[in-house]
């Protein structure tokens, strides 16, 4: 597996992007300032609302999409699609954001972005 894509599989699994074994949360949404486990500066990223428009975009999908067929096949009353979509959409946006900002903040650490360019400098060959 290329070393982007371990990169990207870690910061999706929480971990951090340079050895792939310390948390990088040290609170659910709260990057950790360094890696417990090999000491990586992790405080740099700079994450902001990205990860949060990446959730909007893939669960407004998800639910516009499961909207619309619940409508068109089933045609039911107003309260069905309240009580399932909504919660729906909820459960999945509470479930995705960790995992996307994480992939945001490994992608920023692997491309050398903001102040993670010294350890970009530092995993360079020489």
């Amino acid at each position: 597996m290329s070393s982007f894509l371990h990169d990207l599989s870690s910061g999706l699994h929480g971990r951090c992007p340079a050895c792939g074994k310390g948390r990088m949360f040290r609170k659910f949404l709260k990057v950790a300032d360094t890696c417990p486990a090999c000491g990586e500066e992790l405080h740099h990223h700079r994450a902001d609302d990205f990860p949060a428009y990446i959730v909007v975009a893939i669960v407004g999908h998800m639910m516009l999409s499961m909207t619309y067929w619940i409508e068109v096949l089933i045609k039911p009353e107003l309260w069905v699609p309240m009580v399932t979509v909504l919660p729906t959409g909820a459960l999945l946006t509470v479930l995705l954001i960790q995992p996307i900002k994480g992939a945001v903040v490994a992608i920023q650490w692997r491309l050398g972005m903001d102040g993670f360019a010294a350890a970009k400098a530092a995993r360079a060959p020489h």
